[in-house]
């Protein structure tokens, strides 16, 4: 038996290092210690199942602070005329949003009965009023002004919000890029208020036909009209799964926020980013 259980101990080589009183460690640079003590559930006695609730929730923080390094990388990288590594962004936005849908399937092991016995101590605290969130949003073109108030009493926040506001958005930054290309972009969208959410401008569509006509003459903008629908598929799977998760936990309840739970989740599928990219394949 003891043989048996030394042969499946894995030796641990001389050159792996043990030391670290005056070596960095792995837990030193994650600063594991700050990061593992965030999880503080309130209820008390402490519901086992609050701690998934608040991680799920960190995590999904966590992953929208790299997909906004990520666009926001994408768009100055289209503002200097460097399209393919702005696509690398993308597509690593893109890995990260599958991996926010998946995500849900966890949180939704969560029952109702498990909840109830934990959700009182959320207050009004929402996933409405995540500024990260809030700002991938605004980056991609849903803005909208009035957000701004979720966030008067945090600062920090209210600066992240704001400064996405009024910074053009990634289809923005994608349509000043063509227009310097020689694509007929007409002169209202590189002159609008990019201050107010995208809305359907019917004169980009014939722009877009000519590029999908004959995709290997246009083939990078082609390519990069594709990456951005694929954005927007994957932000619209992640809402579904999120109203989904919602409605399977606390069915048609209220929010925590104040919101009406899922018919406000609902009215979010409605939502586009680039409807004109939609809209081009019928007019093909």
């Amino acid at each position: 038996m003891t043989e048996g259980v030394e042969r499946n101990t894995r030796t641990i080589e001389e050159t792996v290092v043990t030391d670290f009183a005056d070596r960095m460690s792995y837990g030193g640079y994650l600063d594991l210690e700050t990061l593992l003590s965030a999880q503080r559930p309130l209820s008390d006695p402490e519901h086992h199942d609050e701690l998934l609730f608040i991680i799920q929730h960190q995590t999904t923080e966590l992953w929208l602070k790299l997909v906004l390094h990520e666009l926001s990388a994408a768009c100055d990288l289209l503002r200097d005329d460097r399209l393919a590594p702005a696509l690398k962004c993308i597509a690593r936005v893109k890995h990260i949003q599958r991996t926010l849908t998946e995500q849900w399937s966890v949180l939704a092991t969560l029952t109702p009965a498990e909840y109830v016995q934990f959700r009182g101590v959320l207050g009004n605290a929402s996933g409405f009023q995540s500024a990260q969130y809030r700002a991938v949003e605004f980056t991609l073109g849903n803005k909208n002004a009035g957000m701004l108030r979720v966030f008067a009493t945090d600062p920090e926040a209210h600066v992240l919000v704001r400064a996405a506001l009024e910074a053009p958005s990634l289809y923005d930054e994608f349509l000043r890029l063509l227009a310097r290309r020689g694509y007929a972009i007409p002169a209202a969208v590189l002159d609008r208020d990019v201050t107010t959410a995208w809305t359907f401008t019917p004169e980009l569509v014939p722009v877009l036909t000519e590029i999908y006509t004959d995709p290997q003459a246009h083939w990078a903008a082609y390519e990069t009209c594709e990456e951005l629908v694929d954005l927007e598929d994957n932000f619209q799977l992640w809402r579904f799964r999120h109203l989904k998760t919602v409605e399977r936990i606390i069915g048609f309840k209220h929010g925590t926020g104040g919101s009406s739970g899922v018919p406000f989740l609902q009215r979010a599928l409605e939502l586009t980013f680039f409807p004109e990219l939609f809209a081009v394949r019928s007019a093909l």
